[in-house]
């Protein structure tokens, strides 16, 4: 196999924000030439596939700018310097939704958008929820819904249900449900 990898020959900082900051790195290629990479540095995140005893899915209802319109996703945020993953979790689904779980499981972990971003995020199952107290971001404007997987899998065929996280965790459950 022949190497790909990329040398990084310098770093120009642009931005640096609350959640990401943006960076120019200009690159040798694998060929001698060189590139400029566009590349969002962000800190990682957890997602939070909250099922009920009723076995639906906990989403959050939620206009994203970006978007220009309001999605369904999972309870999800961005982790703080050197917090442990599941303690995030577990902080984001109480903050988000009011719920606490007694059951934890870490289903995977998977890079975001590694064209340009170097996001990381880290997928649990939370079971056996009890009712805590939601606690948004003065920012954070949310709506719960809880939908049976086969609702799901609408609203991920309307569109409705359209970012990546949320659809990877909903085929999680689908698989899961099929080999129970």
């Amino acid at each position: 196999m022949r190497n790909l990898e990329e040398k990084t020959i310098s770093t120009q900082s642009i931005f640096k924000g609350r959640v990401i900051s943006l960076q120019v790195d200009e690159v040798e290629l694998p060929n001698g030439n060189t590139s400029n990479r566009e590349i969002v540095k962000h800190p990682g995140a957890v997602a939070v596939v909250a099922i009920t005893p009723e076995d639906r899915i906990i989403l959050v209802r939620q206009f994203r700018k970006p978007l220009e319109k309001t999605i369904y996703e999972i309870p999800a945020g961005k982790r703080e310097s050197g917090e442990d993953p599941q303690v995030c979790a577990e902080r984001e689904l109480e903050e988000e939704t009011g719920y606490r779980a007694e059951k934890w499981d870490h289903l995977v972990s998977f890079y975001t958008s590694p064209g340009f971003a170097d996001e990381y995020l880290h997928l649990y199952q939370a079971d056996e929820l009890s009712k805590g107290q939601v606690n948004l971001d003065e920012d954070e404007f949310v709506e719960l819904v809880e939908w049976t997987l086969p609702e799901c899998l609408q609203a991920i065929s309307r569109g409705d249900i359209c970012d990546a996280k949320t659809v990877a965790a909903i085929l999680f459950w689908q698989n899961q449900q099929h080999q129970s």
